[in-house]
């Protein structure tokens, strides 16, 4: 043990930073576009406060395609754009661009989802006291305010495995260690401790976003 500490120990303390860095950072951003995605796609859906049926349907579509993009392909897919926007094609900042590109309409459907949750009477009480669209909106979000934290959960664990797949392109991360180490040079116990170590930060993730979720609903206040 003493001597796997020693060999890999800061191996993989600075890839798990690595792994950190990336999906945090690419759920933040990610939701920075998806959130007003998500609520553009319902706000213009057939009988809602921003009706646009066209729109609504383009619009759809094209989510519809980024997101089923396998997440390897979009990833080589981008690297043009990846090296023009951030300067270069590889490393854990790099593989932040491609992560939030293929995050970010995931994000927008589950925005959609949390609000179509929401009791339609709760739009009509805000249009009887003459609110305007963005009041209405924010009103809105302020409901679904647990269901998207649980989204947040969601999207990052989703980006963790993202970030792993990414490190088969030289996003580095723990997704690279297990990737070099595991499969390249045969070591195993390398690939395994990967392995648990994101385990252990998915399953930290989702105890904090639970508790924020319960924290946020109304419903749990007494």
């Amino acid at each position: 043990m003493a001597e796997f500490i020693s060999s890999y120990g800061l191996l993989l303390a600075e890839n798990t930073v690595d792994t950190l860095y990336m999906s945090l950072l690419s759920t933040a951003f990610s939701y920075i576009l998806g959130l007003p995605m998500g609520v553009l796609l319902y706000t213009t859906k057939e009988g809602q406060i921003l009706e646009n049926r066209h729109f609504n349907a383009v619009f759809g579509w094209v989510i519809n395609i980024v997101r089923s993009f396998p997440f390897i392909i979009l990833i080589i897919t981008v690297m043009p754009l990846t090296r023009l926007v951030i300067g270069k094609a590889i490393g854990p900042t790099a593989a932040i661009f491609p992560l939030t590109i293929g995050a970010a309409p995931f994000v927008a459907r589950m925005v959609e989802s949390s609000l179509e949750e929401i009791d339609k009477g709760v739009i009509e009480a805000c249009q009887c006291m003459g609110a305007a669209p963005m009041t209405i909106i924010r009103v809105l979000l302020s409901e679904s305010k647990p269901s998207i934290i649980r989204g947040l959960s969601i999207t990052s664990i989703t980006l963790i495995g993202y970030s792993a797949i990414a490190g088969a392109v030289g996003a580095g991360g723990l997704g690279d260690i297990a990737i070099r180490y595991g499969y390249h040079r045969r070591i195993e116990s390398v690939m395994w401790v990967s392995v648990i170590l994101i385990i252990i930060i998915v399953c930290i993730l989702q105890t904090v976003f639970d508790l924020l979720a319960r924290k946020s609903d109304k419903r749990n206040i007494l």
